[in-house]
């Protein structure tokens, strides 16, 4: 649900325009807005901390410029979604929008990647190829993993960035371009150059205006509407009436470590979506990130061990009692058959608690 296009007066239009519509608690049961999109979109962002405003308000001022950007953030956080936001929101919306992952090519291929080569410029080049720059000319070139690239590309990279100019591999001729650059990292770059793995002049050409990307454990009153959203999503691809999600279990969500972040999230909504049947989300708890170092810290008096145990009896009720097979709480929860009993023993939970 990219928008090509998209004009905020103001920056509280920019980020209203983020925000789903507030979710509503009935009971014990967290109630799924069936349509959470307002008239205009903002990629994908969805959020109404403080944190999440802060990088919008900072995407408002930045991108109607040229200006360098650096996207700072653990992996997960939605760096490129920032990045398309700019984009979106520049003179540039209509030109083209180039992304490469740094860390995703071999450092070989590189070099060829960002800026092209001319047919017979080593082997297998069969023909002329333009590079990541030339594909993005008078558009947007998204860099990722900037922290990646290797010290002897550094150079010709500075070069393209701060002259706009370059020569494809195996070419004397000098390629002129004019690109709005964006990059990103989740790498410590200052260390870096303490360390000599990362230039100096380099890093403060990207360092323009720098822009940190919270992670999920930042803003954890948006992880509810990011279920929202995801859920949404994929109950219209997936053509599923998915309307609820147990209270208990959105806590525990909520007060996950998430060190995957937004994506880590998302791969677990998309799961519980998959394997839920009927119209209340089924949270496959076996897949729930734990962390022994993390402080979890659900709505009084309620305990994690406390929410854990009433998602299962949830479960449990809805089953009729039974564990294992088709529709049973083990299935419903995305666990072995052994595993919710070792649970169930582990929590106390009795017979009396779950009976219909």
């Amino acid at each position: 649900m990219a928008c090509a296009s998209i004009n905020f007066p103001n920056v509280e239009g920019l980020a209203a325009a983020s925000f789903p519509k507030v979710n509503r608690f009935e009971a014990d049961q967290f109630y799924f807005e069936p349509e959470i999109s307002s008239e205009h979109c903002f990629e994908d962002i969805v959020g109404k901390s403080a944190a999440l405003r802060k990088v919008l308000e900072q995407v408002a001022i930045v991108a109607p410029t040229d200006s360098t950007v650096l996207l700072l953030g653990e992996t997960g956080t939605g760096k490129e979604l920032v990045a398309r936001a700019i984009h979106n929101l520049s003179s540039r919306r209509d030109r083209p929008y180039v992304r490469m992952n740094c860390a995703a090519i071999p450092s070989g291929l590189l070099e060829s990647e960002l800026f092209g080569h001319e047919r017979g410029a080593f082997t297998g080049a069969l023909m002329q190829r333009k590079g990541r720059f030339e594909l993005a000319d008078r558009g947007t070139l998204f860099l990722d993993e900037i922290g990646d690239i290797s010290l002897e590309l550094q150079p010709k990279l500075l070069r393209a960035v701060q002259e706009q100019e370059f020569e494809r591999l195996g070419s004397a001729t000098t390629v002129h371009v004019n690109v709005r650059m964006i990059a990103a990292t989740h790498r410590d770059l200052r260390a870096m150059i303490q360390e000599e793995k990362f230039r100096e002049d380099l890093f403060y050409r990207f360092n323009v205006f720098p822009i940190e990307i919270p992670s999920l454990r930042d803003r954890r009153e948006d992880i509810p509407l990011l279920v929202n959203y995801f859920v949404s999503k994929l109950c219209r691809r997936m053509r599923k009436q998915i309307t609820s999600i147990p209270r208990q279990a959105m806590e525990i969500l909520t007060n996950c470590p998430w060190k995957g972040n937004v994506r880590e999230l998302a791969n677990l909504i998309e799961r519980a979506v998959i394997i839920t049947r009927g119209e209340e989300l089924q949270v496959p708890l076996a897949m729930l990130p734990t962390s022994s170092d993390t402080v979890v810290a659900v709505s009084s008096p309620s305990s994690f061990r406390q929410a854990e145990s009433d998602v299962i009896i949830d479960a449990l009720r809805a089953a009729a009692g039974r564990i294992a097979g088709n529709g049973g709480a083990a299935e419903r929860l995305g666990l072995k058959r052994t595993t919710l009993q070792n649970k169930i023993r582990r929590l106390g939970i009795t017979k009396a608690q779950y009976a219909n």
